[in-house]
């Protein structure tokens, strides 16, 4: 399979002794929702701000779709779309406005940053709300803002902090719908979370990761085994009691 991110022997610290991320190791490919978890402080954000070079690291290497996030970040920001777990947007512009706005970082032909405004608006129900100020926007539509942005220029790879924190039910149902779809396009998904039944229903990959370190990884049938993804990560953390 192709690989669309791969992280090799990450470390990034805090301060002379606190490894937030302690030699992570992982590949994401072409097709896959893979998903991150572990405890409040187990350093899934920071590899995730890593990932998409907002936060720089202290050694390894992390490549998406086969290019260096260190050497090469522009390209790789092309090819990315970031949603952290409480986007900051700019309220003092309408929807519209910033969608365009991104649209135009991104270089997106303004017939198909159209086509996909329409889509991603009406299916997360924001359409009536893109002339309105973004400030005047609950937490809720913020992120379905922050989704339908993200999906402007069809990214290769989507990485999200606790996406579905804020969404309402059908919201939350039809992002994992979008993930389906553009996975089966040939882009991958790396998100990270703490509920384990998304997970569990939604991931064909998992990585569990306790104080900076991975613990275990790879298709969520081996992981789990005949118990259960709550089962297994429990008895995760207490094998590695730090």
């Amino acid at each position: 399979m192709e690989e669309v991110l791969r992280i090799s022997h990450l470390i990034k610290t805090y301060g002379r002794e606190k490894r937030a991320v302690d030699d992570l190791s992982l590949t994401v490919c072409a097709g896959d929702i893979y998903g991150f978890i572990g405890q409040n402080g187990a350093g899934k954000t920071t590899t995730l701000r890593a990932v998409t070079g907002i936060l720089p690291f202290d050694s390894g290497e992390i490549f998406i779709d086969g290019k260096s996030v260190m050497a090469n970040p522009v390209e790789c920001k092309q090819v990315t779309a970031y949603i952290p777990d409480n986007p900051e947007l700019y309220d003092f512009l309408t929807g519209i406005q910033y969608l365009n706005y991104i649209g135009d970082v991104f270089g997106v032909e303004m017939r198909v940053r159209a086509e996909r405004i329409s889509k991603y608006a009406e299916m997360f129900r924001i359409s009536g709300d893109l002339g309105s100020l973004i400030g005047a926007y609950s937490h809720g539509m913020k992120q379905k803002l922050a989704v339908t942005a993200a999906l402007l220029h069809a990214p290769k790879l989507m990485v999200l902090d606790e996406p579905f924190v804020g969404l309402d039910p059908e919201a939350a149902f039809k992002l994992k719908q979008v993930f389906r779809e553009m996975c089966e396009g040939g882009s991958a998904i790396f998100f990270s979370t703490h509920v384990l039944d998304v997970a569990e229903k939604l991931c064909n990959k998992i990585a569990i990761i306790k104080n900076g370190r991975l613990m275990a990884d790879g298709d969520i049938d081996a992981v789990r085994g005949d118990e259960s993804l709550e089962a297994v990560f429990m008895e995760v953390l207490e094998r590695h009691e730090a």
